[in-house]
């Protein structure tokens, strides 16, 4: 209690200013390591914090003793470990950007759209089959990793070179995380929806199953009819109009707040007018 009957407005106002920024810059943190094996990682190390504490609390001292000498050298380990991450922070701190405003709003998300639905409408016209996934808030970085690396601007020439038949990279999915090309070739995992229409093949099913385990969103281009479908949240629209693809992608890729959905009526996507089936 003397720590409040002494506090002063000057010790509040800096105790909130200390908490408040700490608070940001583990914030910033989480940020930097969502959607990597950093996540992962985190989990390991809290494990091993909760054995250490059950280990102190309940006196067991073999067990004690094991995780006082995994903390001794925990320091090194964790700069092992996390040399990636810290590599990218350090990096975007020289570059000013760890603690600037980053968002999918703030890339030209015009541009990008317009550069996939030219990519999109050229391979339809000449039935090359295609599969390209927008990453959104959840990070796709284990599917990422299964493919080749990229990190390149999205333009329409580059994805329909990715996709041209017979090519290094055309047996997989696109991953597209801002206004980057993640990676291509990569492993999608395959809907296990039984009511699947049969007609579907293994493309479309792995751009229903990665919407199902995220929230991701897929575009697809089947090579046996050239149509155009979509994929969200578990469901599909086959051979979508490119005028709601376009509404329907800056809907999803940069969300804006609407009446109705704010008041709890959203509608479902497969059911506006555009719309045909749930898969």
């Amino acid at each position: 209690m003397n720590y409040f009957d002494d506090m002063t407005w000057t010790v509040l106002i800096k105790d909130i200013i200390d908490i408040s920024v700490v608070s940001y810059i583990i914030y910033k943190l989480i940020l930097l390591v969502r959607g990597t094996k950093a996540v992962q990682l985190f989990k390991g190390i809290l494990v091993l914090v909760v054995t250490w504490a059950i280990s102190t609390w309940f006196d067991l001292y073999t067990l004690k003793w094991l995780m006082n000498q995994m903390f001794t050298l925990g320091v090194f380990a964790v700069l092992v470990i996390f040399q990636p991450e810290l590599r990218r922070a350090l990096e975007q701190l020289g570059r000013g950007k760890l603690f600037s405003r980053t968002s999918v709003e703030d890339s030209d998300t015009s541009d990008r759209i317009n550069a996939i639905i030219k990519a999109l409408n050229y391979m339809a016209k000449r039935k090359i089959g295609a599969l390209i996934v927008f990453e959104r808030s959840t990070g796709l970085q284990d599917y990422t990793e299964s493919g080749i690396r990229m990190e390149s601007v999205v333009s329409s020439e580059l994805l329909i070179n990715i996709f041209i038949p017979n090519t290094p990279l055309h047996d997989g999915a696109v991953i597209i995380g801002g206004n980057q090309i993640k990676a291509a070739g990569c492993y999608l995992p395959l809907s296990e929806n039984p009511f699947i229409s049969k007609e579907l093949g293994t493309r479309h099913r792995a751009a229903i199953g990665i919407t199902e385990v995220c929230d991701a969103v897929s575009v697809i281009v089947s090579e046996e009819t050239g149509q155009i479908s979509l994929a969200v949240g578990g469901m599909i629209v086959r051979d979508i109009k490119e005028e709601s693809l376009i509404s329907k992608l800056y809907e999803e890729l940069n969300p804006k707040p609407k009446t109705r959905e704010r008041q709890g009526m959203k509608i479902p996507f497969w059911k506006r007018k555009g719309g045909d089936q749930r898969g």
